[in-house]
């Protein structure tokens, strides 16, 4: 292997041309080490590395993943509801193709999604059972008509992950591969208990990864027969051992049926909720994040295994927790004190919404009270949700519902915030 030597300068154009003229390179350079498997022409604390590596890559904990599903078509295919979603089914079978195309303002045809294709899919699996919840945005759940068909209504729908998620229960995680924030440690996971847009958590660097925790047999969507077919923990088997071994536990012998998984708390939680749970906890850990940030912006995450069953146990409590919350579970949201004031339209105005002193203001009279400044800047992967789901209903009139699913967003960051720097997570 040949021998990289590298230095940096910092400044103007000129003063970087003139301090190289005025340099001698081989008082400044320094030789960087050749470590597999990037060999990288930067500088990295390897000393670091060296323990990081020995936890296993989050892609490879989980058996089945993949990306969230394209739509190509975001304003026809997603809608706040139910009704809307299966509005749009409706519109492609009854109307002329040029209104359709008029009403949702749809411009030409792409490879992957074309007006025949999917009139042809709605035509063919005519059935509102089809409309099913998806991810959106963090915190923003939406609807959208799906059959699993390719290059159908929904242009990439990832049929073999979807199924998973669809009229099934189950929760997973998205996650991202090299992706960062300027001046962000690394937040690239949120749990979510359905299928997630492409862009769930990031929005112009890199493409979600979806995993989730159990996978269901083959059986097509279960549109004429709603039964839950048998499932199975989406976990490697033998990184499932091993994690179960350090933490003092035994493998569940399966993966049950039903939803107590979702019910079940503290101890009770089946095995795999706990290793997920762990999982989770770790990848919030400010330690964590902040020991191995040089190394979370190239790859995966790679999860340590615990040091012993009381870690396990913390950790992995912290991390129910957080999930609990980001599955916007009431329970674990609790009340929502940051009440709702001023007289007015409730409309998003244009240039909001805006912080100021505790206060979201949607428009120049009305704004929510006594929001926590770190809940107003926390990001979820490439977003900042308590600003970006304000900003995508700019010139819309905010309903109760809306109202109340905003504070709940407020709680869940603040409360994030909170519980994640509670987690003591022991690093090498």
């Amino acid at each position: 292997l040949g021998v990289i030597r590298r230095t940096e300068f910092w400044g103007s154009r000129s003063s970087k041309n003139e301090e190289l003229w005025n340099t001698d390179l081989e008082d400044v350079v320094s030789e960087l080490p050749n470590e597999a498997p990037q060999f990288p022409f930067v500088e990295r604390d390897f000393a670091v590395f060296t323990p990081y590596r020995k936890g296993e890559a989050l892609n490879d904990i989980f058996v089945e993943q993949g990306t969230g599903i394209v739509s190509k078509r975001d304003r026809m295919a997603f809608h706040e509801s139910e009704t809307a979603a299966w509005q749009s089914a409706e519109d492609i079978v009854k109307l002329d193709e040029a209104s359709f195309r008029s009403r949702y303002a749809l411009p030409a045809d792409v490879r992957d999604w074309r007006y025949p294709w999917a009139r042809a899919d709605v035509v063919a699996n005519h059935d509102r059972r089809n409309v099913i919840p998806a991810i959106y945005r963090p915190f923003d759940k939406r609807y959208f008509f799906y059959t699993g068909n390719a290059r159908g209504f929904i242009g990439w729908p990832v049929r073999t992950l979807t199924r998973h998620f669809a009229h099934r229960p189950n929760f997973g995680m998205i996650f991202s591969r090299q992706a960062t924030v300027e001046g962000q440690p690394y937040n690239h996971i949120l749990a979510v208990e359905d299928i997630c847009d492409n862009r769930g958590i990031y929005s112009n660097k890199g493409i979600a990864s979806i995993a989730p925790l159990y996978t269901y047999g083959e059986a097509e969507l279960p549109i004429d027969a709603l039964e839950t077919p048998l499932r199975t923990i989406n976990f490697d088997p033998k990184i499932y051992a091993a994690i179960c071994k350090a933490a003092g536990l035994k493998p569940s012998p399966d993966a049950g049926t039903g939803e107590a998984f979702r019910t079940l708390t503290g101890t009770a939680r089946p095995t795999e909720v706990k290793v997920f749970d762990y999982i989770y906890g770790v990848l919030h850990a400010p330690a964590y994040r902040a020991t191995y940030a040089q190394f979370l912006k190239i790859d995966f995450p790679r999860i340590p295994y615990p040091r012993d069953p009381a870690t396990f146990a913390d950790v992995s409590e912290k991390g129910e927790a957080l999930r609990r919350l980001h599955l916007m579970e009431p329970v674990a949201i609790g009340d929502t004190p940051y009440a709702y004031r001023g007289d007015g339209d409730d409309i998003v105005a244009p240039g909001y919404p805006r912080f100021d002193k505790g206060r979201v203001h949607i428009n120049p009279e009305q704004y929510f009270d006594k929001v926590p400044a770190v809940a107003w800047g926390l990001h979820t992967g490439g977003y900042q949700p308590a600003q970006k789901w304000l900003k995508d209903r700019r010139g819309r009139m905010l309903s109760w519902d809306d109202i109340g699913h905003y504070q709940r967003i407020v709680k869940i960051l603040a409360e994030t915030d909170r519980i994640m720097h509670d987690i003591t997570l022991p690093i090498e």
